[in-house]
């Protein structure tokens, strides 16, 4: 049972014995509690009712998966409120190169051929069992859903011979990874954006959970998006509740690795301040913000100290007063003390617009 999960229990009744009809329990007051799930802190809220477990996903001839057909799925923010188009064939679409490979699977760069239309594919890894599947079909069904000029688009899903193939937004810039953001005023717009994905979702309850430079994708327009939401919670642990450790250790918030931290009380919504604030940092750097010999792909142990223990980076003497402060804003240790996205929004760095440069020179694609 979860610490501090509400108590809940069931009466054992022992096997009666041969030739003793009605024999009374020497224990009448022994119960057995039994373990909680908090389904309301999952990172996609789940459409209830579920359909069963029995209740095969619908695969069209094209390979495309929709949801099952009692599935359902919220609203969709648009005004007529119709539900997106259904994504094109899979035979219609050619890879045209690897853009990204991780853990979970590998991106590739595909040309609708019709159209001309480039998509991302996103190829998962490894033979998925059946409750997993239909987990993935019910979260694509919502994430299809989400519409946000801060937010990848997520078109839908396939299965090919046992692989499961996700079409979404092409970003052409790729992430952000790697890159220093020196300027302040171009600093405030990918800051202004990703934060206005983040306000979205979190209407949405939809808690990302692994923000990282690496999860911002930019375009040739400067325009600047979060990806990689919803379906790697459903890969790495099957709705186990947000408060496991799921996700990037090292963009990860003090209470969220020690769960002494905060009464043992973890609030999705602030982590995902606190992981958005260090990689706005970390652009301002040019480098991972929690230390110069600290890498965030080194010692585990070092990093967790150095995340929970330590004090808060900060941001340069050199940074303007308000990057100072937005940045200190964003990573308080007390979760309670970092403010929602929609308040940050409203904060100086961030709230009056500057003039951009041109937009970004891409090499055409191969």
């Amino acid at each position: 049972m979860r610490p501090g999960g509400p108590p809940n229990s069931r009466s054992l009744q022992p096997p009666q014995q041969p030739g003793t009809p009605g024999r009374s329990r020497r224990r009448p007051d022994l119960t057995l509690p039994l373990p909680q799930r908090d389904l309301t802190s999952l990172a996609v809220p789940l459409p209830l009712p579920l359909p069963p477990s029995s209740a095969p996903s619908s695969t069209s001839s094209s390979g495309a998966m929709s949801a099952p057909a009692s599935l359902g799925a919220p609203t969709p923010p648009t005004s007529a409120g119709s539900a997106p188009p259904n994504p094109p064939p899979l035979c219609e679409l050619e890879r045209v190169r690897r853009i990204g490979s991780g853990a979970g699977g590998t991106v590739w760069m595909v040309r609708h051929r019709p159209t001309g239309r480039a998509y991302a594919l996103k190829v998962l890894y490894g033979n998925h069992d059946d409750a997993v599947r239909r987990q993935i079909t019910r979260e694509i069904a919502i994430l299809r859903t989400a519409e946000h000029p801060g937010v990848v688009r997520c078109h839908g899903m396939y299965e090919q011979a046992g692989e499961l193939q996700i079409l979404l937004e092409y970003m052409d810039g790729g992430s952000l990874e790697g890159h220093r953001i020196a300027d302040e005023g171009f600093l405030a717009h990918v800051a202004r954006q990703v934060l206005s994905g983040i306000a979205y979702l979190h209407r949405r309850h939809i808690v990302h959970r692994d923000i990282k430079p690496s999860n911002l994708l930019i375009d040739s327009g400067r325009r600047v998006k979060i990806a990689d939401f919803g379906v790697g919670r459903i890969l790495n642990q099957t709705m186990d509740p947000c408060n496991s450790s799921v996700g990037t250790i090292a963009y990860m918030s003090p209470e969220r690795i020690n769960t002494d931290l905060n009464d043992g009380a973890y609030d999705g919504y602030a982590g995902d301040i606190w992981s958005f604030g260090l990689s706005i940092l970390e652009f301002y750097l040019g480098r991972f913000p929690l230390g110069e010999n600290l890498g965030k792909q080194g010692d585990w142990a070092a990093l967790m100290c150095a995340i929970c223990y330590s004090d808060s980076p900060q941001a340069p003497r050199t940074a303007s007063p308000d990057f100072k402060n937005f940045i200190s804003l964003c990573l308080q240790k007390n979760p309670a003390n970092r403010p929602s996205a929609m308040r940050l929004l409203q904060h100086p760095f961030v709230a009056h617009p500057q003039p951009q440069p041109p937009p970004l020179a891409m090499p055409p694609p191969s």
